[in-house]
């Protein structure tokens, strides 16, 4: 039902789930407002901590003039269910002042206007701080004061001060609230963090004789990894592996002694979802790294994949749990003409119960081992409610467990797991590559989704290999980590990233030549630091750079620059200061998209976007090349990818 006065189309609402943000971020509240005739009316929207008491009012203002929509930043500042509401009021004090400043100097109802501006006075005192009341009873005094000029006694009621206590304090009149709404604030690595995936039976391992790494030799990489500044260690799974039609190098049919197979076909003898590869060690291994991870400051994110090989206990003990063809043989799974005989799908209509505490028990199997964040492996190929209810019970009892989609599938798809519940989301960042196409889409991401869909950028994955990077050299390398770092709060790299490695199994394919989905792969990483082939230091400095500076660490303060080439594209992020300082911390970046020519261009900045007066110069300092330079509204750049990909830079006001 309407109410009194109209506030409809709340937003950040949901059609399923509820809205995100974690503890400090700041979101957009909106609505349409409106009311019968020319009355005047105010709104604002108030927050309720996860406790229920009441936050301050805060003021909404019409984002387009004639439009009826409102809106304003809030701010949440723990974890937990916030719920915020919009409220609406007749303002009379406000339509007072609208009409007597047009009929006082007319010499319209003077005497009358004056009059009934000191009785709305005498009214709003009874509401503010008694030691505020003197101020506007005195102004009701002046407004009745014959002896005191119309237009003067208007202007005294009309004083900066007497506005901004009657702001504070507003008469309100028939008082409109909408219903509580919730937003659900989650701790901040749900929004920020850098992640780097390895497969651990590659470090320490050796090709001949084939022989797989383990947890404890790759804990030895632990320290290099957090050294280039990353927070999540990602795993693939570390379960036993199915011998039944087991994968051999390349994705061939038929493996050969000693091939590994794919660790996503999970299951043998030796175990399920809940057990470890005998080759990696033990449980008590996987403890150790996960404790080693720790001291260095970086999490661990599992894979959790809900599919099995042949081999898996669950075929024997569940044989309902899976499809069984007519000719009484259980499916594998297929995406015609492929085919992946070595995995078995589950199919979760079979005995949803029986499925659903299984996969309970063994996340809450993990979590008791440390496992505080899991990658879900195609999520889009199981039920949207299942996925419902198990992230809610996680969420239930152990608020700060996250889990991330990898959905690359249909938007809506994407979007209907990120609402009931998925914490992050794999993008479309990897074919976004011109500066149109990631303008258009990091504008969605920022602002259309940004209230329930927090991206996650891989600039690559075991199954990804653009082509941009198989042929754009060093410099592709680079310009792609600089755009996830610095577009997205969470950004991440698949091993090898920083070797550039960047060689496809044939022409036309994204997968990798010699994958590491089945086979070892030892890097030698020393190696690649003593001939300069790797990209690692600046992935640390891009680290560096997201922890010093804030406004890198959220989503919804991007802006996208103009400059008049479509090679560059130029972007800022930033956090306002206090109120004396303007700047904030604020970042700009400049990035030559083209990774094998140099291309120069005008970049045409919105300054009051980057805290600065429209006319004002200012100093900018390249935080990659160390250079700084005296910056205006209108700047000339040249990138030249062989010698530098992109200016990142920090912003300061000119001290003359």
């Amino acid at each position: 039902m309407v109410g009194r006065i109209p506030i409809l189309d709340v937003r950040p609402v949901l059609d399923c789930g509820v809205a995100k943000a974690v503890a400090g971020e700041s979101f957009e509240v909106s609505a349409t407002v409106f009311r019968e005739g020319h009355e005047r009316l105010g709104c604002g929207v108030v927050l309720h901590d996860p406790r229920g008491r009441r936050g301050p009012l805060t003021y909404m203002t019409e984002t387009v003039p004639g439009t009826d929509r409102y809106a304003a930043e809030v701010t949440v500042t723990t974890e937990g269910r916030w719920t915020f509401t919009v409220e609406a009021w007749g303002d009379p004090i406000a339509h007072w002042i609208h009409d007597a400043e047009i009929k006082v100097p007319r010499g319209q109802d003077v005497e009358l206007m004056l009059e009934e501006g000191a009785l709305l006075y005498e009214r709003a005192a009874k509401g503010v701080p008694k030691r505020h009341r003197p101020v506007l009873q005195q102004s009701a005094e002046v407004l009745r004061n014959p002896a005191i000029a119309a237009h003067e006694r208007l202007a005294a009621a009309l004083d900066e001060e007497i506005i901004g206590l009657l702001r504070e304090h507003p008469l309100r009149e028939l008082v409109t609230r909408s219903g509580r709404h919730p937003v659900m604030v989650h701790r901040e690595r749900a929004l920020y963090g850098s992640w780097y995936e390895f497969f651990p039976r590659s470090e320490g391992a050796s090709i001949d004789p084939p022989r797989s790494g383990t947890f404890k030799t790759a804990a030895d990489r632990l320290p290099a990894i957090a050294e280039m500044g990353f927070e999540v260690v990602y795993l693939p799974p570390v379960h036993p592996i199915g011998y039944s039609f087991r994968k051999g190098r390349n994705n061939t049919l038929v493996a050969q002694p000693g091939d590994p197979g794919s660790p996503w076909a999970i299951g043998s003898h030796e175990g399920g979802h809940d057990a470890v590869h005998p080759d990696l060690g033990t449980i008590d291994d996987f403890d150790f790294f996960v404790g080693r991870a720790g001291e260095l400051g970086m999490e661990v994110a599992l894979d959790l994949a809900l599919q099995c090989s042949p081999d898996h206990p669950w075929v024997q003990e569940h044989p309902d749990w899976f499809n069984i063809r007519a000719d009484g043989s259980i499916a594998y799974a297929e995406n015609p003409p492929k085919k992946y005989q070595d995995i078995y799908p589950l199919n979760f209509d079979k005995d949803p119960e029986g499925i659903y505490a299984e996969v309970l028990r063994v996340v809450r199997h993990w979590m008791d081992h440390g496992v505080r964040i899991f990658r879900v492996d195609n999520p889009h190929t199981k039920p949207v409610p299942f996925w419902e209810r198990l992230l809610a019970e996680i969420a239930k009892s152990d608020p700060d467990v996250l889990f991330l989609a990898e959905a690359f599938t249909r938007p809506v798809v994407m979007h209907t797991l990120a609402k009931i519940g998925f914490h992050q989301s794999y993008t479309y960042f990897t074919w976004r590559n011109t500066r149109q196409e990631l303008e258009e889409y990091l504008t969605e991401l920022s602002t259309v989704s940004a209230p329930y869909m927090r991206p996650n950028f891989f600039v690559n994955t075991p199954d990804i290999l653009h082509a941009y990077l198989q042929y754009g050299g060093r410099a592709a390398f680079e310009i792609r980590a600089v755009l996830a770092a610095l577009l997205s709060p969470t950004w991440g790299v698949y091993s090898g990233y920083e070797l550039c490695e960047h060689t496809a199994v044939r022409p036309g394919s994204e997968e990798y030549r010699d994958s590491e989905k089945y086979q070892y792969r030892p890097r030698d990483w020393a190696a690649a630091e003593r001939a300069g082939t790797t990209v690692a230091p600046l992935i640390r400095k891009l680290n560096n750079l997201r922890r010093a500076h804030p406004a890198l660490k959220h989503l919804r303060n991007l802006k996208f620059h103009y400059a008049d080439q479509p090679e560059l594209i130029s972007f800022s992020k930033r956090e306002p200061g206090p109120a004396d300082d303007g700047l904030g911390d604020a970042v700009l970046v400049v990035v030559n998209l083209d990774p094998h020519q140099a291309h120069e261009a005008t970049v045409y900045l919105d300054l009051p976007a980057l805290g600065l007066a429209p006319d004002e110069e200012f100093v900018v300092t390249d935080e990659l090349s160390g250079e700084s330079y005296r910056w205006g509204a209108a700047n000339y750049v040249r990138l030249d990818p062989h010698v530098q990909t992109a200016h990142i830079f920090t912003l300061r006001r000119s001290e003359s």
